[in-house]
């Protein structure tokens, strides 16, 4: 299976495999995301990865056309 390079918050660096939740790579990293629903209804979980926001929870790991991505910690001015 193709992994990708993902370069989380806090500078770590890690692989993981495409089509792995989000949530799940972040744990396998040692990195920790906030939940709450974890059914992807209420927002805790929200991660901004390449400029796109997703939700930890329900969102997978994808494919890169430069084989890594940039995880940013998101944060809702409502939550």
């Amino acid at each position: 299976m193709k992994k990708i390079n993902i370069i989380w918050p806090n500078g770590k660096e890690t692989l993981a495999k495409v089509d792995t939740l989000w949530l799940k790579a972040a744990l396998d990293a040692g990195i920790s995301i906030p939940t709450g629903c974890l059914g992807g209804s209420c927002g805790a979980c929200e991660i901004e990865v390449d400029g796109k926001v997703l939700r930890a929870c329900i969102s997978k790991v994808e494919e890169s056309k430069s084989n890594f991505v940039v995880v940013e910690e998101f944060n809702d001015p409502y939550w």
